[in-house]
């Protein structure tokens, strides 16, 4: 019997080679993944590296319905980052591709491999900025504000036209 679907809320970004590019091609990739469906995604946001140097980051937020269990999601989301030549020579080193499981409906998950809701994103607004342009009501006023002194800016949609020089 298939699992009913559940919708899943996924962090996109990278920064190495052209990344605009690489998370409009990781949104294809995993609306073509068996048993994940994108159901919205973000415009995409330029931002500083965190806790890292390198090139600013190009990120967005997408929604998907999965039946796969949150551990087969982030098993599918790790398959693809390695599909991108993700490397991980040492922490927030810069990446080709970056994806991380935020929320995986409204469950909570705390295992030595995964944590959902993720516990670095209401610290990040390049993920609660894109996350409240698609989920405004997963994302409050205050948790905005929270953030508001890191700058995110928007550079385009991933479906459009890109202006990625911010």
């Amino acid at each position: 019997m298939e699992r009913a679907e559940v919708t899943a809320l996924v962090g996109l970004g990278a920064n190495l080679g052209d990344p605009a590019q690489a998370l409009q091609d990781a949104l294809t990739v995993l609306s073509d993944y068996p048993r994940i469906r994108v159901t919205k995604s973000s415009s995409l946001y330029r931002s500083a590296p965190v806790g890292a140097g390198g090139p600013d980051y190009i990120n967005a937020v997408a929604e998907v319905a999965t039946t796969l269990t949150a551990m087969e999601l982030l098993e599918a989301l790790q398959s693809i980052e390695q599909d991108f030549g993700r490397d991980r020579p040492y922490p927030n080193a810069p990446r080709t591709m970056d994806l991380d499981l935020l929320l995986y409906g409204d469950a909570r998950v705390a295992s030595p491999t995964l944590t959902v809701p993720h516990p670095r994103m209401w610290a990040r607004a390049f993920v609660l900025v894109p996350l409240a342009e698609i989920a405004p009501d997963r994302v409050s006023t205050a948790a905005l504000q929270a953030v508001a002194d890191q700058d995110v800016v928007r550079c385009g949609d991933p479906h459009g036209t890109l202006d990625t020089q911010g």
